[in-house]
């Protein structure tokens, strides 16, 4: 587990695990066959992008986390496990991007139970619901797709 020292260290290494996941889906998208589901891969890295920026923007202190807590439908705890493969479907892109914000939701969950100061926790857990509002826009997507 990474130590922080700071919030603009939370916020840094969010910011890396956002370009990271912006990367994957760059990466994704370069290898999949359908060009259709290569432009909603290309969506999602923007996606991915726009949650750096918006990082970058809250460490600046021109916007805020999301305040209100999260559900989700829990579609990512039920679905079967998909790969990343050439010539995946829709469906199945929904649960790659479905289970990498549910990971990244345990991770700051995980790691705000070890914060040492109130503050570091708090960050961590706006961050953490930031995550679990991915998710949910993605469970919403695939109930209907798979509706």
């Amino acid at each position: 587990m990474p130590r922080f020292r700071s919030i603009n260290d939370i916020l840094d290494f969010a910011i890396v695990r956002e370009n990271e996941a912006h990367d994957f889906y760059v990466d994704l998208a370069q290898r999949v066959t359908k060009r259709d589901l290569r432009e909603l891969i290309k969506g999602f890295a923007i996606d991915e992008q726009q949650h750096a920026i918006r990082l970058e923007a809250i460490k600046a202190g021109e916007a805020t986390f999301i305040r209100e807590d999260v559900g989700g439908l829990e579609i990512a705890e039920t679905v079967h496990e998909a790969k990343p493969e050439a010539k995946m479907d829709y469906a199945d892109l929904l649960i790659i991007a479905m289970n990498r914000e549910k990971a990244a939701f345990r991770l700051y969950t995980d790691l705000a139970s070890i914060a040492p100061e109130d503050r570091l926790r708090d960050t961590l857990l706006s961050l953490a619901r930031e995550e679990a509002q991915h998710k949910l826009t993605l469970e919403i997507e695939y109930d209907w797709v798979a509706s």
